[in-house]
């Protein structure tokens, strides 16, 4: 398979705060960009991020709890992940990613930031390790990761 070159933006999607991370365009490393308040013009931004940095796709968590169940955020990912492909800016694909709130808050731990201090990084951290995750499986699966979400052909 060929390597599949561009920048791509990982989405780390909370009930409050939408943590936006980027990959180089060599899809090798991925460094935090942005925290989007959740709400009105929450995909607008994310979406202007992707054009200004012409993302070839996005990467959207998927919150799956440990025993590979559904948990209360996984319908409300979904949900964005639709309304991302649904602006058909680039491909959403939705992964996997256990553990990664959990990851983010002991990086910040062990770089001396506490919870208060770090509320307004987590979740640009939390999108680091869900692209940075999809990046490494790309790169030893020879594939794309996760499972691309269809734009509404209703809309």
């Amino acid at each position: 398979m060929t390597e599949r070159a561009g920048t791509r933006l990982g989405v780390d999607v909370g009930t409050v705060r939408i943590g936006v991370a980027r990959s180089d365009p060599h899809g090798m490393l991925a460094t935090p960009l942005e925290t989007v308040p959740r709400g009105a013009g929450d995909v607008e931004r994310i979406v202007a991020l992707a054009t200004e940095l012409e993302a070839i796709e996005f990467v959207v968590g998927l919150p799956i709890a440990l025993s590979g169940r559904d948990t209360a955020s996984t319908a409300d990912a979904r949900a964005f992940a639709a309304r991302l492909a649904n602006a058909r800016v680039a491909p959403v694909r939705l992964v996997d990613e256990r553990l990664s709130t959990s990851s983010a808050h002991s990086a910040l731990r062990a770089s001396g930031r506490n919870a208060k201090n770090s509320r307004t990084v987590i979740d640009q951290v939390a999108a680091v390790i869900i692209l940075q995750h999809a990046l490494d499986y790309e790169r030893s699966a020879m594939g794309p990761p996760g499972v691309v979400v269809a734009p509404d052909e209703r809309l």
